[in-house]
């Protein structure tokens, strides 16, 4: 059995949402990575993984997003041995001031140009490839 955990890109004009992940997370605390989290079992539904994205955005970081296209999908096993499918998303801001809502979950926020991010070091290779992804899905 997965854990299904669904990510987003999100770029503003020419800068990329970033969060700086809690200390207290159990998996990468204290990381640089995209918002994102959990999709919760609903029975039947659609557009699971969007609503969710959009949920998961607000509640962390207090913004809304448009969700527009899928960049890419990887699975990976948690510290505790959790079985995790991540899927990221390339969305556009649309409205609200991104600050750390959920401070169990993020411990700040940054808007990062392209190069700035590029110039991060330490970052790990996937979170590397999706940036990589996502800037060439958005030209």
């Amino acid at each position: 059995m997965f854990v299904l955990n669904v990510e987003a890109a999100i770029y503003k004009d020419d800068k990329w949402l970033m969060i700086r992940r809690s200390e207290k997370e159990e998996h990468a605390g204290g990381g640089l990575a995209f918002v994102g989290g959990q999709v919760d079992q609903e029975g039947f539904s659609y557009d699971i993984l969007e609503r969710s994205l959009k949920r998961e955005v607000f509640e962390e970081v207090g913004i809304e997003v448009e969700v527009e296209q899928y960049v890419n999908s990887s699975s990976f096993v948690t510290d505790k041995g959790e079985h995790v499918v991540d899927i990221v998303f390339l969305c556009r801001y649309v409205s609200g001031e991104a600050f750390a809502k959920s401070v169990d979950e993020v411990d700040d926020v940054y808007w990062l140009t392209q190069e700035e991010l590029m110039e991060q070091t330490g970052l790990p290779d996937f979170l590397m490839r999706n940036l990589e992804m996502a800037f060439d899905k958005r030209r």
